[in-house]
């Protein structure tokens, strides 16, 4: 982010993530409002087509590079691919699981806890190092709302995205003063291919353009913590107060 750019204003944004439906949402949006675009993800065929799919529609500048998050997250090189250096980066890195595996099958309970904890934390990082370096930049981690108290219908999933939450939070007092910020996204329920099938109540449900535009607000106005829809906010302040004998008879 050079020094004649204003917070938000556009540059270069890198999305890892990029095939999922919310990557896929913030890099239409990115692009709609003039952002020059880096793609990351493991899939290189949709990573081809979505990047084809934002040229047609925006004639905007489109990279591409192979991301394994899970492989890659952790190894100070993998962002050497990258010419030039983001001046926004948003990690959609993620894996919803199924609460019933993973209690008995302690191999889809890592990979849920990794996909959606280290691996991003640890690209997060190796990121924010280069930013640090720099002097500027904008780092965004889409958690969950499920990460704001360990429920029984999620708590594999939900404690890993308590763990991505607590990593930004604590990235982002230390870089404080710096020039490199960092925004912490809560989506509630989301309309995705992961939560196809689900019954999902209308007004606490986003969908992944709606996410998308929240996360522009955001990174626009500097925003630390931001939640989609707008309405979780309120609803993780209740949902902390809970004392715990009565949180623990909530079955949901």
């Amino acid at each position: 982010m050079s020094a004649e750019r204003a917070p938000g204003e556009p540059g270069t944004a890198l999305v890892l993530g990029a095939t999922s439906d919310i990557g896929r949402a913030i890099a239409r949006e990115l692009a709609a409002d003039g952002w020059r675009l880096q793609l990351a993800a493991r899939n290189a065929d949709q990573l081809r087509r979505e990047a084809a799919d934002i040229q047609a529609r925006t004639g905007g500048s489109v990279q591409t590079q192979l991301f394994e998050a899970l492989a890659q997250g952790g190894d100070r090189n993998w962002p050497n691919g990258l010419a030039p250096l983001p001046d926004l980066a948003v990690c959609v890195v993620g894996l919803l699981g199924d609460q019933t595996e993973s209690e008995s099958d302690p191999s889809a309970a890592a990979r849920v806890m990794r996909t959606n904890y280290e691996a991003p934390a640890l690209a997060l990082g190796v990121l924010a190092a280069r930013f640090a370096e720099r002097g500027s930049g904008v780092l965004v981690g889409v958690g969950s709302v499920a990460g704001e108290r360990g429920r029984a219908a999620n708590y594999v999933y939900g404690s890993a995205k308590a763990g991505l939450s607590a990593f930004l939070s604590g990235l982002r007092a230390r870089l404080s003063g710096t020039g490199v910020h960092v925004l912490t996204v809560k989506p509630g329920f989301v309309r995705t291919r992961m939560t196809a099938g689900m019954a999902l109540p209308p007004l606490l449900t986003a969908t992944p353009e709606q996410v998308a535009r929240a996360v522009l607000r955001a990174v626009r106005r500097r925003r630390d913590v931001v939640y989609s829809p707008a309405v979780w906010r309120l609803i993780a302040l209740v949902v902390r107060a809970l004392p715990e004998p009565l949180f623990k008879r909530l079955r949901f």
